[in-house]
């Protein structure tokens, strides 16, 4: 997704009145300022939830504990869905994002969610997966904040083993190095 595609996408959150407007709009813009998985995002309790030091404690692969910053705009939407919910469902062990049924939301179910807020959207749902939201963050990181953001940060926001792999979120940068090479018409005969 580029930055007009994932704001198309919170201008459809932020202005949505459905029954679970609330919960998606936390839920997809969570997943967008944190680059955390589906998975993770799905296990988080309300006890990983820390809204006095606006951190979230993730429970990644392997069983790797990472603790991300929330960004300013989350704080607001948690408080806003939290006070949407019975407080039976605000116990420290309950999951913070539930089906219809009052159950825990499953990986599938978050998917079909999704899909169904991009149609909604205006936004083509066989274009985009859950996933791409993670690329979305690591990119735009990278992409506009170059002169704050390191890859070794972008590495530890994602939890990822290897820097390695964090390094394939660098190919918008060599694409616009590549464009501007291309570009470069010292090399043509003047006409």
């Amino acid at each position: 997704m580029n930055l007009q595609e994932l704001q198309k996408l919170f201008r459809y959150l932020e202005n949505d009145a459905g029954r679970f407007a609330i919960r998606n709009h936390l839920m997809f813009k969570l997943l967008a300022t944190t680059g955390m998985r589906r998975s993770e995002l799905v296990d988080i309790t309300w006890e990983q939830l820390d809204l006095f030091n606006n951190t979230i404690r993730i429970h990644g692969k392997g069983k790797k504990e990472r603790l991300l910053p929330l960004h300013p705009m989350i704080v607001p939407l948690i408080v806003d869905y939290k006070n949407s919910l019975p407080e039976y469902l605000l116990h420290p062990s309950q999951p913070v994002f539930i089906n219809k049924n009052g159950d825990q939301l499953n990986p599938r179910g978050l998917h079909k969610i999704f899909k169904e807020t991009l149609e909604k959207a205006g936004l083509p749902p066989k274009r985009f997966s859950l996933h791409h939201l993670r690329h979305t963050f690591a990119t735009l990181l990278i992409q506009e904040n170059k002169e704050n953001v390191d890859l070794r940060i972008v590495q530890e926001l994602l939890g990822h083993e290897s820097l390695v792999t964090t390094q394939v979120y660098t190919h918008v940068d060599f694409e616009q190095k590549k464009k501007a090479i291309d570009s470069f018409n010292i090399f043509e005969a003047p006409s």
